[in-house]
């Protein structure tokens, strides 16, 4: 099983959510940024991903549940959301198409990447 983690990060009553590239693995699907989990815990992972993928400092605010999902028999995920704030405001995007600032209403109108969408259930319903 790999672990993910993903950052929900909230900023002026919204949430950004990144769009995968074409030569990523579910190209142009929506998710919440982050990456897999190497030699490090889930915090060090994520705040090192979103560094590498957006150019930003994150605050990991805290965990949320985790959701494990099957993509294959070979590629079993277990993803790992944190709320997060930003701490640095100038987004670059390294690896996605783009990035949308949506209100927490709204996430459901995109076309998820089908780990998270698990986890944006849960936060609609948690913090909405």
């Amino acid at each position: 099983m790999i672990k993910v983690s993903c950052a929900i990060i909230e900023h002026n009553g919204k949430v950004l959510c990144a769009q995968r590239s074409s030569k990523m693995d579910l190209p142009n699907k929506w998710e919440f940024p982050g990456g897999k989990v190497k030699e490090e815990t889930f915090e060090e992972c994520l705040i090192r991903e979103i560094r590498e993928e957006l150019g930003v400092e994150i605050k990991i605010l805290e965990q949320l549940p985790s959701n494990q999902h099957n993509y294959s028999m070979s590629n079993v995920i277990e993803l790992i959301p944190f709320r997060c704030s930003l701490q640095t405001f100038k987004i670059v995007l390294f690896e996605h198409t783009k990035v949308e600032w949506l209100p927490i209403e709204k996430l459901k109108s995109l076309d998820w990447a089908e780990a998270d969408i698990p986890i944006v259930n849960y936060y609609i319903k948690t913090y909405k």
